[in-house]
């Protein structure tokens, strides 16, 4: 290995592995709250994850648009535009607590949408009752997404893995508290598993505001200085690399949506091992979306210092180290589905056996869908290092809504695969994506490294 591939690979997986640590806390702390929702009973289960998937929905979107923080922060970082970059973090900072404003408000009055959806009343009611609590989270989620955005694009990913790590145990520990009255607590059921949530998410973004605002090593960007003032400038470039970010976020979401919808119309068999498999799968799916959002800010800082060359080289590693991490879980979910449902269900139980056989088919086809999964989510992050999430969001919409989702029904219901066909139709739309996203983002660095070309990386922000 030449000695500049050697030291990107470091310097990404420097940066990388901070990022994924804090994305499996994350996923930790959802896996709590589905935990603890069971521990209350199935009718609270139920609701309480009509609830969840209608928070995770609406907050994904808005981690989508605050991801051009990170994007933005590392051009600027990398063009040494430090005035620029402290710039759009305050006005990030802006955006951020309008969002948590706006979808407080969607969820808040949530009920009515879920009534017209044809949810049952008794789960529509459980919903609320969790949301009730869970909307003052995003004032604090939203807060500590745009300050990790702006530390990891400046290379310093170290707090946001230990304040995440920090959340997560005090999210099970609090949880598990309230669950079962310890300490004198009150038993508050769904209400007090969102409260714990609010209290989690507010004290990790606190402690990373405090850090930030306090540490020596963030002296020269002043974020104090001028923050009640915005920048119209800083949040124009914001909101263009935002909403298509947003955007894609929403379609993918969506089509796995879509596959849980195809699920239930087959049975509750299907759904309930659909949703073993897609947790197994997700937790694999945080080491290459970590390792994505490392390449985008290693890109930024290249594309914003004019190292074309260097970009192109940190897309490509990024994308084959990934491809190579997302083999090893094919791997596991090719020759231990058995052990992997395990985790989740008792195999001596015969009441799951119908669900644990259905489960393990569904890893087989996890085995290819991982592989291409891991790549297109890298491919999608080396695009938008290069300032560019219009191509991300229109190659997305194209494969997961033209080909991934019809290719499911399809062959969920006219051709009768059943549950592996609708598996089988989100790897079709994933790997289109990969082959897309990695052809645009080889495209794209061919076009800039013309010597014509001279990319644009906006105006400085200083004032």
């Amino acid at each position: 290995m030449s000695h500049p591939l050697r030291r990107e690979l470091r310097a990404l997986l420097t940066l990388a592995g901070p990022l994924i640590a804090a994305q499996l806390a994350h996923v930790l702390m959802v896996f709590t709250d589905t935990l603890m929702m069971g521990l209350l009973g199935p009718a609270e289960l139920a609701g309480g994850g009509l609830g969840a998937a209608s928070y995770s929905f609406v907050s994904i979107l808005c981690v989508g648009i605050l991801g051009a923080i990170g994007n933005l922060v590392a051009i600027r970082h990398g063009a040494g535009d430090n005035p620029g970059a402290a710039r759009l973090t305050q006005t990030g900072l802006w955006l951020a607590w309008g969002l948590a404003l706006g979808a407080g408000l969607l969820l808040w009055n949530l009920e009515p949408l879920l009534l017209l959806a044809r949810q049952t009343p008794d789960n529509v009611a459980r919903a609320m009752q969790f949301l009730s609590t869970l909307v003052f989270a995003l004032p604090g989620y939203l807060t500590f997404m745009a300050l990790r955005g702006f530390t990891s694009a400046i290379g310093r990913a170290g707090p946001v893995m230990a304040i995440s790590i920090g959340g997560a145990l005090a999210n099970f520990l609090l949880n598990y508290a309230f669950i079962h009255g310890l300490f004198g607590l009150p038993r508050l059921g769904l209400a007090g598993i969102g409260l714990v949530t609010t209290l989690v998410m507010s004290v990790m973004a606190l402690l990373l505001a405090w850090h930030v605002f306090r540490h020596p090593a963030y002296r020269i960007y002043q974020l104090g200085k001028d923050l009640w003032r915005p920048s119209r400038r800083a949040l124009d470039d914001l909101l263009r690399l935002g909403l298509p970010i947003g955007g894609t976020y929403a379609v993918e979401s969506g089509l796995f949506t879509f596959a849980a919808l195809c699920m239930g119309a087959l049975g509750s068999a299907q759904l309930a091992a659909h949703q073993i498999a897609l947790q197994s799968v997700t937790v694999a799916f945080m080491v290459p979306v970590g390792l994505s959002y490392a390449v985008t800010l290693r890109i930024g800082q290249h594309y914003g210092a004019g190292r074309l060359d260097e970009a192109r080289r940190a897309g490509r590693l990024g994308i084959a180290l990934g491809a190579a991490c997302m083999l090893v879980f094919a791997a596991l979910f090719w020759l231990k589905p058995e052990w992997v449902i395990g985790l989740f269900l008792d195999h001596d139980n015969p009441a799951y056996a119908e669900v644990i056989a259905l489960a393990v088919g569904l890893l087989a086809v996890a085995a290819w869908f991982e592989l291409f999964d891991g790549i297109q989510t890298i491919a999608m992050g080396a695009i938008r290092g290069l300032k560019d999430a219009n191509t991300t969001f229109w190659v997305g919409l194209g494969c997961y809504w033209l080909i991934g989702a019809p290719v499911a029904w399809w062959l969920a219901f006219p051709q009768g695969w059943g549950a592996p066909g609708v598996w089988w139709g989100l790897a079709a739309g994933l790997a289109c994506a990969a082959v897309g996203l990695t052809l645009g983002f080889e495209w794209k660095t061919a076009r800039m490294l013309k010597p014509s070309a001279t990319p644009d990386k906006g105006a400085p922000l200083s004032v």
